[in-house]
């Protein structure tokens, strides 16, 4: 043993890997010489004591040599893009285990040999000691036969058999790229697209699988030598993370202006883009997803401006502040909050606004007459230098952040594209060479009872999958009009695609081809059959239909669907079923009406309507939802309440309106019964005086939303507030709970000059409370005892909390959507369990 020289990697000294080498050690004695031939590199010298540490810790690997196995580890789940392989790679090297690791069209191969011992630690490892951004979802094991060899290699991917892999979604530049940015020693100090295996692009930029650098929109920006050694040193932050970049290899910056404009680059494109931004300038800057249209939020003169050209109305937009400390000064922010608004996925965060002197917090152009802020924290490199960092000059520290597109659109993506699309809109272009592959807006999201609660699942979020409780068939479900998103299935994975939109422009249907399409290229499902809203107008149908190539297409109950993506989310078998608590605006119901406030006795493969709201007539259909004073009238004459003129809602009513009205909800001409909740929110809003006519929907709920938080406290407790009348139904017929009771009471209440924000506290402890009572109706009848909250209503975090506390209080079981918007934006997954249990 006289002159050998081994090597030995040891890891987690308070979590940091450190490598030890052996080094010319003379003697060894009662040590197996295995041990020290097993991994033989160049080494350093260290002392005997050091060397003979470290191998007491192998003795019981060196012990096991008559036991040496060949075991082949396949790793499923979010494993590519995300530092797997260099996971691989160190812990094979601690452990002395030869073999090989690469990526495959499904996950991640690895091939190890060593000691019983040592695999058995290595499948161990795999599965509890992942990087942070993976997720392991399942491991197969297979005995190989011995090879031999020594050390351990990454090897290139393999593309064979289907492609079905989970990639990451893109994430928030790390707390080790920050440092490295603002260092002024680091040799990519203000490198705007700084990443590495724990950051940065990932679902926008692939463009095929495996998961490599070739198959991603970098496949044509060269690594230089420097990158190039970072990318194969397996110590190293960026072993093999496939965006790396640098200010030699890119990608690269310019601003481009207008009128000829000389284009500028690099650090001089983020200097003129500050700049212009504190002038009051509107500029288009190309993000991750797509391109954001970006001005200072505290610019009276330059937000009003913006919302003129992109004909926004009244609709908020979301603001991307420096950091924490800025948004505190706007909103105020639970710990959960913070977390929310901080972590990896960095959504747009509803919050609620603080009530800041004039001039102190952002123009009130920005979000007019809401009782939040949609707040977001920077998570682009990019977006970090746009705010400046040492010494630049100060600029604003509060951005609005809107995505760039004409209302009703898609998001722009190309750069061409921005360039035409946009010219009405900004004044100059802030873009880079790295092209985007997929379209992805931001995410929105809120902290409501207890836990995060999804309005928008987009970056950050998809494609995440969603693990299913039991086995369906290759599916394709797409969503319903609004907020749509489209979903894909097989087997026990659901892969939910981004938002795509609303479903009433031709650019959002071709949208949700070419998701659709990049979906079954990710995941590998070739959908045998497809379900879609039973809704006969929906876009999101007719698209189904024109693309179901001869499979069949199965359409589902909009509200049934939602409340089985509930179900689904938390694991619900296929024989299980709750009590279904739907609320939301409208879904075509089985009777034809209009229905929004269901509750359902409802399994994955069918439903009973056990009761629902009081029909009212919806005249004109989106007339009404964009004019919530008809609503007020209409629940009103269904009250038997005249139409007087002391009334908000009858004033904001033309005369000529009101007869037309008069007469159609006296003939049931142009009408459509609806039970929908959402729509009672609205004409409540108007009742109380609060919003007569919206710019978008739930504008009115959202403000009444904002009144009922900030009501003095105990001025609405339920046994003193208003109450739904309850008619028990004919037999196998719902039951009905009658509006009429609370309209009353709220007409009284504002005929008495009650605050508006005390009717919207006592409305919304009204609904609360007749959740509770119809689930305890329910629970009498069926013995049920778990509550599934779904819809679009349950946005309300008011009504969300209060509904949760008071059947918690009654004993129920309370699912809730925790993964999934609640809207139409989760539907989807619900319209997939739907269509497998049929």
């Amino acid at each position: 043993m006289d002159g050998y020289a081994g090597q030995l990697a040891l890891v987690d000294v308070e979590g940091a890997r450190r490598r030890v080498n052996i080094g010319m050690l003379d003697e060894a004695p009662g040590r197996d010489d295995w041990v020290l031939l097993h991994m033989g590199f160049a080494v350093e010298r260290i002392d005997r004591a050091k060397a003979e540490e470290a191998l007491s810790g192998l003795e019981m690997m060196a012990r096991g040599r008559e036991r040496r196995i060949r075991r082949g580890f396949e790793v499923r789940g979010v494993v590519q893009g995300v530092g797997f392989r260099p996971f691989v790679y160190v812990t094979a090297s601690e452990l002395l285990l030869t073999g090989s690791v690469t990526n495959t069209g499904e996950g991640v191969l690895a091939e190890v040999e060593g000691t019983a011992d040592a695999v058995e630690e290595f499948g161990r490892r795999l599965r509890s000691d992942a990087p942070p951004l993976a997720v392991v979802e399942d491991v197969r094991t297979s005995e190989r036969p011995l090879l031999g060899g020594t050390g351990f290699t990454i090897e290139p991917s393999s593309a064979s058999g289907r492609a079905r892999t989970l990639v990451p979604p893109d994430i928030a530049t790390c707390r080790d790229c920050l440092d490295e940015l603002a260092d002024p020693s680091d040799r990519r100090h203000r490198h705007p697209f700084i990443t590495c295996t724990h950051c940065g692009p990932r679902f926008t930029i692939v463009t095929g699988l495996p998961y490599d650098r070739a198959a991603t929109t970098m496949a044509g920006f060269e690594m230089c030598g420097a990158c190039r050694a970072e990318y194969e040193d397996p110590l190293d932050r960026r072993f093999h993370a496939q965006p790396i970049g640098c200010h030699d290899c890119g990608p690269r910056l310019e601003l481009v202006g207008k009128q000829g404009a000389v284009p500028s680059h690099d650090q001089d494109a983020l200097r003129t883009a500050r700049k212009l931004l504190a002038e009051g300038g509107i500029i288009a800057v190309k993000g991750l997803g797509g391109y954001h249209l970006v001005c200072d939020a505290r610019d009276d003169a330059a937000v009003a401006e913006l919302r003129r050209r992109k004909r926004r109305g009244g609709k908020p937009f979301a603001v991307m502040v420096a950091d924490l400390g800025v948004a505190r000064e706007l909103v105020t922010l639970a710990a959960d909050e913070e977390e929310l608004l901080s972590g990896g996925r960095r959504p747009i965060v509803l919050l609620p606004r603080r009530t800041a002197p004039r001039g102190a917090g952002v123009s009130d152009a920005v979000a007019p007459g809401s009782p939040h802020l949609g707040l977001l924290l920077p998570y682009t490199p990019l977006h970090v230098l746009l705010f400046g960092i040492g010494d630049d000059p100060p600029g604003p520290d509060a951005l609005v952040m809107t995505s760039a597109n004409l209302s009703g659109e898609p998001i722009v993506t190309d750069d061409g594209a921005a360039l035409t699309l946009l010219a009405p809109l900004v004044d100059a272009w802030l873009r880079h060479d790295r092209r985007i592959h997929v379209p992805c807006d931001d995410s929105v999201s809120r902290w409501a009872a207890g836990a995060e609660l999804p309005l928008r699942r987009s970056r950050g979020y998809a494609p995440l999958p969603l693990a299913l409780p039991f086995d369906v068939p290759p599916t394709l479900a797409v969503g319903a009009d609004l907020k749509n998103t489209c979903a894909v299935a097989e087997g026990r994975y659901a892969w939910l695609s981004q938002h795509i939109g609303d479903m009433d422009d031709l650019s959002t249907v071709d949208a949700l081809t070419r998701t659709e399409k990049h979906l079954e290229e990710l995941t590998g499902v070739a959908p045998t059959r497809l379900v879609a809203d039973r809704h006969p107008g929906y876009h999101s149908g007719a698209w189904a239909r024109a693309h179901a190539a001869g499979r069949p297409v199965r359409t589902v109950q909009h509200h049934h669907a939602h409340i089985a993506s509930v179900m689904a989310e938390h694991g619900l078998g296929a024989d299980e079923r709750v009590i279904g608590v739907a609320f939301d605006g409208t879904g075509h119901g089985t009777d034809g009406a209009a229905w929004g406030g269901e509750v359902l006795v409802a399994g994955y493969a069918s439903f009973s309507r056990a009761a629902h709201l009081g029909y009212v007539p919806l005249a004109g259909g989106d007339a009404s939802v964009l004019r919530p004073y008809r609503m007020a009238l209409a629940h009103l004459h269904a009250a038997g309440i005249p139409w007087d003129e002391d009334l908000p809602a009858v004033r904001a009513c033309p005369p000529a309106e009101r007869e037309l009205l008069a007469r159609q909800f006296t003939t049931g001409f142009g009408c459509v019964p609806t039970s929908g909740m959402g729509r009672l929110f609205d004409a409540v809003a108007s009742l109380a005086g609060v919003r007569h006519v919206v710019a978008y929907e739930a504008e009115a709920a959202m403000e009444l939303e904002g009144l009922a938080r900030t009501a003095a406290a105990g001025s609405a407790p339920p046994e003193d507030g208003y109450r739904f009348g309850l008619r028990p139904g004919a037999a196998g017929e719902p039951s009905v709970a009658d509006p009429g009771p609370v309209v009353r009471a709220v007409v009284s209440d504002v005929r008495d000059g009650v605050p508006a924000g005390v009717v919207a506290a006592r409305f919304h402890a009204a609904v609360a409370a007749l959740t509770v009572r119809l689930a305890d109706s329910c629970r009498t009848s069926t013995g049920l005892s778990t509550v599934a909250l779904g819809g679009g209503v349950f946005q309300n975090a008011v009504l969300l909390d209060a509904a949760r506390r008071g059947l918690a209080d009654r004993g129920f079981t309370v699912l809730r959507p925790r993964l999934l918007p609640p809207n139409d934006g989760g539907i989807a997954l619900g319209q997939l369990m739907i269509a497998a249990s049929g």
